[in-house]
């Protein structure tokens, strides 16, 4: 992870940070906090706790984002400062829905200089956001729809169960928006619960959401999406949610959180035996197994 934030993540850069309800890539903006990453621009369609952190850890310049909010268990102390009051310092927000996020980032995977959406109409988002604009129809003059510009992140970040060392990715559950996330990126790296061999990959291949010719780097990082959960790797931390307002609602508590469990952990390894095995028993999974399919193969 150290290696591959050094040599993708860059003072100034875009930073797509995708994955939804699940498989958020938590040790990554950790990692980026360690190393003092500053001025960045952060694209995450839900913009939550690991957001929230990387505004406490001074990396975030400007926020592109369609939610805010700490996910089902309250606010966000330290984006609410910045929005609200400016405090330490002020934080460009762009706002948009989800469907205009992905519509976004569909116009940059497909290379297009914008992508058409009707849900705008009778909002009031165009009206605080000039990026969200109008255009005539081609086919009908009468016909006027809204329109919202592509998105191309210097680098898209995020996290699957596993993948080969090539890169081909693999991701089940709630897939969320990473493949086109990673399509509209000048790079992308994939940070997965586990590397496994090519063949586990073959005899699955409906589930890669993600192929290695789209991927400049594979980092392997088990429990790298807590607090949120990796189906079927581990639940969601709950607890943590429920906690994470009252501590970033404090600035100086926040900062000693930080201290303690990022800037004071070597790498997310540390973080993960900081919490310790019975922590993480209380978020083991059982078993969900999906039924074999058979692809068939030639005689």
């Amino acid at each position: 992870m150290a290696d591959a934030v050094a040599a993708f993540v860059h003072d100034g850069d875009t930073v797509s940070l995708e994955g939804f309800t699940h498989l958020i890539p938590t040790a990554a903006g950790h990692e980026i906090i360690r190393q003092g990453r500053r001025g960045l621009t952060v694209v995450r369609m839900t913009a939550d706790i690991v957001v929230d952190q990387m505004l406490a850890g001074g990396c975030v310049r400007k926020l592109v984002s369609s939610f805010v909010g700490n996910s089902s268990a309250g606010s966000l102390g330290e984006l609410r400062r910045r929005i609200e009051r400016a405090d330490p310092e002020p934080l460009e927000f762009e706002e948009y829905s989800h469907y205009g996020m992905i519509c976004r980032y569909l116009a940059g995977a497909q290379r297009l200089p914008f992508y058409p959406l009707r849900s705008y109409a009778g909002s009031d988002l165009p009206s605080v956001n000039p990026g969200i604009r109008k255009v005539r129809s081609p086919y009908d003059e009468d016909d006027q729809v809204y329109v919202v510009p592509p998105i191309h992140p210097d680098v898209a970040i995020v996290h699957a169960q596993r993948a080969d060392r090539a890169g081909n990715t693999q991701v089940w559950g709630l897939t969320g928006i990473q493949a086109e996330a990673v399509y509209a990126a000048k790079k992308a790296v994939v940070v997965v619960e586990e590397v496994v061999d090519d063949e586990v990959i073959r005899r699955d291949p409906n589930r890669t959401l993600i192929p290695a010719h789209a991927v400049d780097a594979v980092v392997a990082c088990p429990r790298g999406a807590h607090p949120s959960f990796a189906q079927g790797y581990y639940d969601r931390d709950n607890q943590f949610y429920r906690g994470w307002s009252a501590i970033s609602a404090d600035p100086a508590r926040l900062r000693d959180w930080l201290a303690e469990w990022v800037l004071g952990t070597r790498d997310h390894a540390e973080y993960v035996a900081k919490l310790g095995e019975r922590y993480w028993a209380e978020l083991a999974v059982d078993e969900a197994l999906s039924l074999p399919v058979n692809y068939g193969r030639r005689r």
